[in-house]
């Protein structure tokens, strides 16, 4: 007898990618998308929407709460940096790990970053196979062989 929820199935892990560039969008879900575990991809454009999406509001009443979040830092209207702290220092929201994908290698941003809870911090690739080996990297580990919290 088959069952569909054998010990393989997987449900897609939800993540919410903030981002406001949309090439690498385009990109980041693309790539994504291509990884052997299921996700759901949400996309915030600006630091405000991010919020909304996080804490149900206005047109984001009905989502779902992410697993992870994957959020650059340099986006219009709320800085990443801001999205972290609020995110980091909300109570129903600070158990959900973020990662920090950004084009800035600055040790300054890098050290906020963690200072304000990043469960990591990427430096965004400038070539296309790095681009891809990196969300490859991102699904062998945070996808693959961490356990994700899942609210109820």
């Amino acid at each position: 007898m088959f069952s569909i929820l054998s010990d393989d199935f997987k449900p897609p892990i939800d993540i919410l990618l903030v981002e406001d560039n949309s090439g690498d969008i385009f990109l980041i879900e693309n790539a994504l998308r291509s990884c052997s575990t299921p996700c759901n991809i949400y996309i915030a454009e600006d630091g405000e929407a991010a919020m909304r999406f996080l804490r149900q509001e206005d047109e984001y009443s009905t989502s779902r709460s992410p697993q992870l979040i994957v959020l650059d830092l340099n986006l219009p209207r709320k800085d990443g940096r801001e999205v972290l702290a609020e995110i980091k220092t909300d109570p129903e929201l600070k158990h959900i790990p973020v990662i920090v994908m950004t084009a800035s290698a600055s040790d300054q941003d890098i050290l906020r970053s963690y200072e304000l809870y990043a469960n990591c911090y990427i430096t965004k690739p400038s070539d296309l196979n790095q681009y891809n080996q990196t969300i490859q990297s991102i699904e062998n580990f945070w996808l693959s062989c961490v356990q994700l919290p899942v609210k109820t």
